[in-house]
């Protein structure tokens, strides 16, 4: 998609006599560090800029990755064959083979140092993945399916740098004839939890909408009215109860959140726009260790 220009924000600088031009104006304008933001990247910025300069400016992809990403990233993969049209059992076959696929260096063993805890740790994540999907399969939602992993980056009126977003699906509304509905899938150890199962009460959840929200429509060319979030748990509940929990988000609800968003964003990238020192977070339970040992050596300028 063409991303559209957007225009210089330079300004003459006060009582100045010379005529401020297009080409002083670019001159002067310091280019910005990404070509967009995406859910993940404003996250993992907010979180810990240094492990974020890191990855989405240098480019550098060497950190360790967490088995329960590569658990949730299989799920997906045979949900997005699952439901453009592949049978559950060649779906789930597919997952489990992209799980196997990742090598042993890409991931994050903890304190499973030895060849024999590390394949003891595979074999863990296997099962994991095996049940979740069969348990989101057993009762697989049914939508009427637009797109399956609709991906995008479109520009958005006011703001400087355009937004990316990838949608697990894209749905006809159920609520409102002629709209669609954003789906999204996450495979979790636990629930999350938010009061009476109103999704629109969790920031995180807000936020990776309506990044979803200005991609499905500027893609689709269609109102988007509601984001569904499906959580599945990875293990069994001891009272039998339904390892499947759906959320909803409805866009028309989300008046001063749209404006917060905007806001957000903005102030992000006034943020990534200044020149400024890259701290580590020690705290951060993902990257802090690693973002430390980048600050030590002093390797990130």
């Amino acid at each position: 998609m063409k991303i559209a220009s957007v225009p210089s924000l330079a300004r003459a600088p006060p009582n100045s006599n010379r005529r401020y031009t297009p080409a002083m104006a670019k001159k002067k304008q310091k280019p910005l560090p990404i070509a967009h933001w995406s859910h993940s990247s404003l996250m993992a910025f907010l979180r810990n800029p240094l492990a974020w300069h890191k990855r989405y400016v240098e480019k550098i992809y060497d950190t360790p990755t967490n088995p329960a990403s590569v658990i949730g990233r299989a799920g997906h993969y045979a949900l997005e064959h699952f439901y453009s049209g592949a049978s559950k059992e060649v779906a789930v076959r597919l997952g489990l083979e992209y799980l196997r696929g990742v090598p042993d260096f890409e991931l994050n063993f903890g304190k499973a140092v030895s060849r024999r805890a590390q394949k003891a740790k595979r074999g863990a994540m296997e099962k994991d993945y095996l049940q979740a999907i069969g348990f989101y399969l057993a009762r697989a939602p049914r939508h009427k399916v637009l797109a399956v992993e609709l991906r995008g980056t479109v520009s958005v009126e006011g703001l400087l740098l355009p937004l990316t977003a990838v949608s697990d699906l894209v749905v006809e509304s159920q609520l409102e004839p002629g709209a669609v509905d954003v789906v999204d899938h996450k495979f979790v150890d636990a629930f999350s939890k938010i009061a009476g199962q109103r999704a629109a009460t969790k920031t995180l959840f807000v936020m990776q909408a309506l990044f979803n929200y200005y991609t499905v429509r500027e893609l689709t060319g269609r109102p988007v009215r509601r984001f569904i979030v499906y959580e599945c748990k990875k293990r069994a509940n001891k009272d039998g109860s339904t390892q499947l929990r759906r959320y909803v988000i409805d866009y028309a609800e989300l008046g001063e959140e749209f404006a917060l968003f905007h806001r957000l964003i903005k102030d992000a990238t006034a943020e990534i726009a200044r020149k400024r020192l890259w701290l580590p977070n020690p705290s951060d339970m993902f990257e802090g260790e690693h973002s430390f040992d980048l600050y030590r050596l002093n390797l990130i300028g």
